[in-house]
């Protein structure tokens, strides 16, 4: 966004001039610059950051607004007083009959009355100069940051999530990742799937209950728009497994490169995966080379137990965490809390998150907190070889580095954690489960004539959604004639365990970090990583259903498979994907169309209305007014319509609809 675009959007707000912003490129922008020039760049960080307090929108009666800090207890709560401490936190309120983390969240959630209301606005900067110094020909931010905002809200309360699209000529929408979404699938974000994306100059408002509670993220899903910085972070209060007494919140950790995600997919899809340039830890980390920038730091109080919320918002690196002269005891994976775990590294795949502690009981001094790799190819890479943050005990030096060094990665597989328990227990029994091509979905590498492109199937179909017409407007005018490529797999069973075999290609040696939305899975089996082997008959017995491990994402072995079944007990069109952004970028993903006729009739009228009006603002904007077209999976970026420049007409964003 040009500065007189930011600066008359900010007068607008406060009332001091009439005009609304418009947002009027002259030309096609060229997204990126050759990666060969990266590491000399250099320039004013001219970026933008909101006024301080602006973020929550204004208040409204009975809800509470907020921005990018919280505290709860400054905000009137429906909930009786929590019961909920540094000694209990097994336990979390006492009224409306307990709850407290033995609590089936999936069955039953606090009445609290609250609503949490949020604004994200989401603009793009130029010649941008990010953490580590070097300068970004284009980022994409979230209320002027990298991350977004930190949302934080209770469980059982309610969120109302303004998103207003100040991009230039992208449309956009956001994803609440692991947000369960029950019987809200039109919540769920995703643009050619349950919405239309949101044109330029236009917003849309997000609501849903926190059902679940514990760490998680939002980002962009359309284009390849969460890797040029539409990312942020989400906190969802409430029990754990374990006591603790300092929370230290949701830290992000991310590859970070120099040129727009737009370009290094089109890289990729002829040279494969290049390096991440850098790894940002909340935001921030040196350069590998010039060291400008500053270190992402964590302060410990000695003697105190801490709650650490880790979330892998990468777009291809996977990450083994460790901390100097520490371990770490598990408390959740991604959304679903886990009997205590201590491990001395802790490998976290592109989307996954986990609830950690760590025991403050070393000397007073500072550690590294490292992020290694894998020594396995295809797990990702960095040009930074040591990326860390540091980790500082209160009374320590603020300046001083670390002087113990950190630790190399002793995993040779991008494998995740099999033996977690999940404190909430499934049981289902596997006895009935056969396997066949109705329910076997395999993932194959595709390779053009030159060997020189490469795309993703699932199940013989390369997903290319359609962004005019997302497959839930065919569940409401009553149509099963999607499109091949949107590659449905419709599910009329209600209530039913279903079992889906993933088989990964046979003959490249990849993992993939496989992304369910709307639902928990079980994982009833995996390949073993070490030995990966087509599935056969034979590992039927293999498979458990006694408690297994229960998450949202989960690593595709490399060579191998794995075996995840859940209940079709959420009506809605759920998308299924690879999280590394190259990949589903290449199509690797498919549709889940869970009992149709359910969805259709739990949607509103106000919802379809709703529904109806931002596609039509996005087929009106797209493409008659976009120089760009769609020619991918839809869930990344775009091509030019033709060479040559064009003009976009003007998009002027109304403060009133927003505020």
């Amino acid at each position: 966004m040009h500065l007189f675009s930011v600066l008359a959007f900010v007068l607008a707000f406060l009332g001091l001039v009439d005009a609304a912003p418009k947002f009027t490129p002259s030309k096609k922008v060229n997204y990126g610059a050759n990666r060969k020039s990266t590491a000399h760049y250099s320039g004013h960080n001219d970026r933008w950051k909101p006024p301080s307090g602006w973020y929550g929108g204004r208040p409204a009666s009975g809800s509470c607004n907020y921005g990018n800090s919280y505290n709860h207890r400054n905000c009137p709560s429906g909930r009786t007083p929590s019961c909920n401490s540094a000694n209990n936190r097994a336990c979390w309120t006492s009224g409306y009959g307990g709850y407290s983390i033995n609590t089936d969240y999936e069955a039953q959630t606090p009445t609290t009355g609250v609503t949490r209301q949020y604004t994200l606005l989401v603009t793009e900067e130029h010649n941008w100069t990010g953490p580590d110094g070097v300068v970004k020909e284009l980022v994409m931010l979230i209320n002027g940051s990298l991350p977004g905002p930190n949302l934080v809200a209770d469980w059982g309360d309610q969120l109302e999530i303004t998103v207003i699209n100040g991009l230039e000529i992208n449309g956009t929408s956001m994803h609440w990742h692991g947000i369960r979404q029950l019987n809200t699938n039109l919540q769920d974000g995703v643009n050619g799937v349950t919405e239309c994306p949101i044109p330029p100059g236009s917003s849309r408002v997000y609501k849903f209950l926190a059902q679940q509670y514990g760490t998680s993220w939002y980002h962009s899903h359309f284009s390849a728009q969460y890797g040029n910085g539409v990312v942020g972070t989400i906190q969802i209060n409430g029990p754990a497994s374990l006591n603790y007494d300092i929370d230290l919140g949701a830290f992000p950790v991310t590859d970070y490169y120099y040129d727009t995600s737009d370009n290094l997919v089109e890289y990729t899809e002829n040279n494969g995966p290049p390096p991440s340039d850098n790894v940002l830890f909340n935001g921030t980390n040196v350069h590998p080379t010039s060291g400008a920038g500053k270190y992402a730091s964590v302060t410990l109080t000695p003697g105190k137990r801490h709650r650490l919320r880790i979330i892998n918002t990468s777009v291809e690196n996977h990450f083994v965490f460790s901390l100097v002269g520490h371990s770490m005891t598990i408390i959740a994976a991604d959304f679903v809390p886990v009997q205590p775990q201590t491990v001395d590294q802790l490998f976290v795949g592109v989307g996954q998150r986990y609830d950690v502690t760590i025991d403050a009981s070393m000397a007073v001094g500072n550690y590294w907190f490292n992020a290694t790799f894998v020594t396995g190819a295809q797990c990702g890479e960095s040009y930074n070889p040591y990326p860390a943050a540091i980790f500082r005990y209160k009374g320590a030096s603020t300046t001083a580095l670390p002087t113990t060094p950190g630790t190399t990665a002793a995993m040779d597989t991008c494998t995740d954690l099999s033996n977690l328990q999940p404190v909430l227990q499934r049981h289902i029994s596997t006895k009935s489960f056969q396997s066949s091509k109705d329910n076997t979905l395999p993932v194959t590498l595709d390779l053009t004539q030159t060997g020189q492109l490469f795309s993703w199937r699932v199940n013989g179909t390369k997903v290319a959604i359609n962004w005019e017409k997302p497959v839930d407007q065919y569940v409401m005018q009553g149509s099963t004639a999607y499109p091949p490529d949107d590659n449905v797999v419709t599910v009329t069973k209600k209530d039913q365990w279903i079992f889906w075999v993933i088989e990964n290609d046979p003959t490249i040696g990849i993992a993939h970090p496989i992304h369910l939305h709307g639902h928990d899975f079980l994982l009833l089996g995996r390949s073993d990583p070490n030995n990966p082997t087509a599935f056969t008959s034979a590992d039927m017995a293999k498979l458990s259903g006694n408690n297994p491990v229960r998450r949202d994402v989960v690593m595709l072995p490399s060579l191998g498979w794995i075996v995840i079944g859940y209940k079709t007990d959420n009506p809605g069109t759920w998308l299924m994907h690879c999280h590394i952004a190259w990949h589903v970028s290449g199509g690797l993903a498919v549709n889940f169309l869970e009992r149709p006729a359910d969805l259709k009739a739990r949607i509103s009228a106000a919802d379809k209305t709703a529904f109806d009006n931002q596609c039509a603002a996005w087929n009106e904007y797209y493409p008659s007014k976009d120089p760009y077209r769609q020619s991918d999976s839809g869930l990344r970026r775009r091509e030019p319509l033709e060479s040559g420049d064009h003009s976009v007409s003007a998009r002027t964003i109304k403060i009133s609809d927003y505020f």
